[in-house]
């Protein structure tokens, strides 16, 4: 069974979002996305944040604690006591789907780029090609990294949120607990 480690650094991690709504939406992607991992594989993930612990737990995911020194360490220590196929996926896809990450998995080794270079989620035959590489132009160290190394095209896993905007972009195709937490945004904001 494949393993998807799925990194969460709770609402400090969405910092361009207003303050107000930072929280809840954060989780309600992580729950959307971890929806779509344990369907996929023995879900995981990698955090400190105590609401999100909680939510893994309703959700029939594993969790591991965040070693702290960013994404990178974060998904090497889910990964250090993992073997056969992975897939680490951020959180912040609130459009995904088991689907695609069943394509993005049967494409291994492969990545979803986001729009600004990024990497959103990527699938190795096994823990041993992974290298703690996220952050800003990640997609092309990784794709350097990786002998044959493909980037595929998977518009759930392309489509991340980082702002207001994006939100607005994606309205139509968020997942379950993404609508509902914006709704209550909505209502109480009335």
């Amino acid at each position: 069974m494949p393993c998807v480690v799925v990194p969460f650094h709770g609402e400090d991690g969405k910092s361009r979002l207003p303050a107000e709504i930072r929280a809840p939406l954060a989780l309600a992607m992580l729950g959307d996305v971890l929806e779509a991992c344990v369907e996929v594989g023995l879900a995981t993930l990698v955090t400190n944040d105590g609401p999100a612990r909680a939510l893994a737990a309703e959700l029939g995911a594993g969790v591991c604690d965040d070693p702290g020194g960013g994404q990178g360490a974060a998904v090497a220590a889910a990964l250090a006591v993992r073997s056969g196929p992975v897939l680490v996926v951020n959180a912040d896809l609130p459009c995904v789907s088991a689907a695609e990450l069943a394509a993005l998995l049967a494409a291994a080794p492969a990545l979803v780029a986001a729009a600004d270079g990024t990497t959103n989620a990527l699938s190795l035959p096994d823990p041993s090609g992974f290298a703690p590489l996220f952050g800003p132009g990640s997609a092309a160290r990784f794709r350097a990294h990786v002998p044959g190394l493909a980037e595929v095209a998977l518009p759930g896993l392309a489509d991340d949120v980082d702002t207001l905007a994006d939100l607005e972009r994606l309205l139509g195709r968020v997942g379950p607990r993404t609508r509902s937490a914006l709704a209550a945004v909505v209502a109480s904001t009335i």
